[in-house]
Protein backbone atom coordinates (compact mmCIF):
# COMPACT_ATOMS: atom_id res chain seq x y z
CA UNK A 1 0.00 0.00 0.00
CA UNK A 2 1.32 3.43 -0.98
CA UNK A 3 1.48 6.34 1.44
CA UNK A 4 2.66 9.91 1.22
CA UNK A 5 5.95 9.17 3.01
CA UNK A 6 7.23 8.38 -0.51
CA UNK A 7 7.19 12.15 -1.11
CA UNK A 8 10.64 12.93 0.28
CA UNK A 9 14.31 13.06 -0.66
CA UNK A 10 13.49 14.10 -4.25
CA UNK A 11 11.50 16.81 -5.96
CA UNK A 12 8.25 15.00 -6.75
CA UNK A 13 5.69 15.87 -9.40
CA UNK A 14 2.43 14.20 -8.41
CA UNK A 15 -0.47 13.86 -10.81
CA UNK A 16 -3.84 13.15 -9.21
CA UNK A 17 -6.13 12.48 -12.14
CA UNK A 18 -9.65 11.45 -12.93
CA UNK A 19 -9.03 8.88 -15.71
CA UNK A 20 -11.56 10.75 -17.87
CA UNK A 21 -9.18 13.76 -17.67
CA UNK A 22 -6.01 11.78 -18.47
CA UNK A 23 -5.10 13.93 -21.48
CA UNK A 24 -5.82 17.33 -19.89
CA UNK A 25 -2.16 17.97 -19.12
CA UNK A 26 -0.51 15.75 -21.73
CA UNK A 27 1.32 18.84 -23.03
CA UNK A 28 2.91 19.29 -19.59
CA UNK A 29 3.87 15.63 -19.18
CA UNK A 30 5.45 15.65 -22.65
CA UNK A 31 7.60 18.70 -21.76
CA UNK A 32 8.44 17.14 -18.40
CA UNK A 33 9.67 14.00 -20.15
CA UNK A 34 11.78 16.12 -22.54
CA UNK A 35 13.53 17.76 -19.57
CA UNK A 36 15.03 14.38 -18.60
CA UNK A 37 15.68 15.37 -14.99
CA UNK A 38 18.05 13.06 -13.10
CA UNK A 39 16.10 10.32 -11.38
CA UNK A 40 18.17 10.50 -8.20
CA UNK A 41 16.89 14.06 -7.59
CA UNK A 42 13.43 13.92 -9.15
CA UNK A 43 10.46 11.59 -9.36
CA UNK A 44 6.89 11.35 -10.59
CA UNK A 45 3.83 9.76 -9.05
CA UNK A 46 0.53 9.33 -10.86
CA UNK A 47 -2.52 8.62 -8.73
CA UNK A 48 -5.65 7.60 -10.60
CA UNK A 49 -8.86 8.77 -8.93
CA UNK A 50 -10.90 5.70 -9.85
CA UNK A 51 -13.96 6.86 -7.91
CA UNK A 52 -14.29 9.79 -10.33
CA UNK A 53 -14.95 7.68 -13.42
CA UNK A 54 -17.46 5.27 -14.86
CA UNK A 55 -14.86 3.82 -17.21
CA UNK A 56 -14.80 0.01 -16.87
CA UNK A 57 -11.83 -1.50 -15.01
CA UNK A 58 -10.65 -3.45 -18.06
CA UNK A 59 -10.28 -0.19 -20.04
CA UNK A 60 -8.56 1.50 -17.09
CA UNK A 61 -6.04 -1.34 -16.91
CA UNK A 62 -5.25 -0.91 -20.62
CA UNK A 63 -4.80 2.85 -20.18
CA UNK A 64 -2.52 2.21 -17.21
CA UNK A 65 -0.38 -0.31 -19.13
CA UNK A 66 0.05 2.20 -21.97
CA UNK A 67 1.06 4.96 -19.55
CA UNK A 68 3.50 2.65 -17.74
CA UNK A 69 5.24 1.90 -21.04
CA UNK A 70 5.44 5.61 -21.92
CA UNK A 71 6.56 6.68 -18.42
CA UNK A 72 8.32 3.64 -16.91
CA UNK A 73 9.89 5.52 -13.96
CA UNK A 74 6.59 6.87 -12.67
CA UNK A 75 5.01 5.29 -9.60
CA UNK A 76 1.36 4.49 -10.35
CA UNK A 77 -1.25 4.31 -7.58
CA UNK A 78 -4.98 3.58 -7.76
CA UNK A 79 -7.25 5.59 -5.44
CA UNK A 80 -10.55 3.72 -5.41
CA UNK A 81 -12.23 5.99 -2.84
CA UNK A 82 -11.09 9.53 -3.71
CA UNK A 83 -9.01 9.53 -0.54
CA UNK A 84 -6.83 12.46 -1.61
CA UNK A 85 -9.90 14.53 -2.46
CA UNK A 86 -11.05 14.04 1.12
CA UNK A 87 -7.69 14.10 2.92
CA UNK A 88 -5.85 16.76 0.92
CA UNK A 89 -8.88 18.79 -0.18
CA UNK A 90 -7.95 18.76 -3.86
CA UNK A 91 -10.27 18.82 -6.85
CA UNK A 92 -12.33 15.76 -7.74
CA UNK A 93 -13.13 14.88 -11.37
CA UNK A 94 -10.06 16.81 -12.53
CA UNK A 95 -6.42 16.70 -13.50
CA UNK A 96 -4.34 17.96 -10.57
CA UNK A 97 -0.60 18.64 -10.61
CA UNK A 98 1.24 19.06 -7.31
CA UNK A 99 4.99 19.63 -6.96
CA UNK A 100 6.66 18.77 -3.67
CA UNK A 101 10.07 19.78 -2.34
CA UNK A 102 12.60 17.19 -1.16
CA UNK A 103 11.13 17.63 2.36
CA UNK A 104 7.55 17.10 1.23
CA UNK A 105 6.47 20.75 1.21
CA UNK A 106 3.96 21.72 -1.50
CA UNK A 107 5.67 24.12 -3.90
CA UNK A 108 3.09 24.25 -6.69
CA UNK A 109 -0.53 23.21 -7.21
CA UNK A 110 -2.74 23.44 -10.27
CA UNK A 111 -6.11 21.88 -10.90
CA UNK A 112 -7.29 21.77 -14.50
CA UNK A 113 -5.41 22.43 -17.72
CA UNK A 114 -2.02 24.04 -17.26
CA UNK A 115 -1.44 27.23 -19.23
CA UNK A 116 1.95 28.23 -20.65
CA UNK A 117 2.38 30.47 -17.61
CA UNK A 118 1.52 27.60 -15.23
CA UNK A 119 4.06 25.39 -16.97
CA UNK A 120 6.74 28.08 -16.78
CA UNK A 121 6.11 28.42 -13.01
CA UNK A 122 6.15 24.64 -12.53
CA UNK A 123 9.46 24.17 -14.36
CA UNK A 124 11.00 27.10 -12.48
CA UNK A 125 9.96 25.52 -9.17
CA UNK A 126 11.43 22.16 -10.21
CA UNK A 127 14.68 23.69 -11.49
CA UNK A 128 15.18 25.79 -8.33
CA UNK A 129 14.51 22.91 -5.97
CA UNK A 130 16.20 20.03 -7.76
CA UNK A 131 19.68 21.38 -7.05
CA UNK A 132 21.50 20.28 -3.92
Amino acid sequence: MWNSSAIKDKVIVLFYVDPDEKDTNAHFTAKLKEKAYKRDKYGTIAILNLAATWTPNVLLENILKTKQKEFPHTIYVKDKNSVLVQEWNIEDDASNVIIFSKTGKVLFYKSGKMSASDMEKAFKVIDENIVE
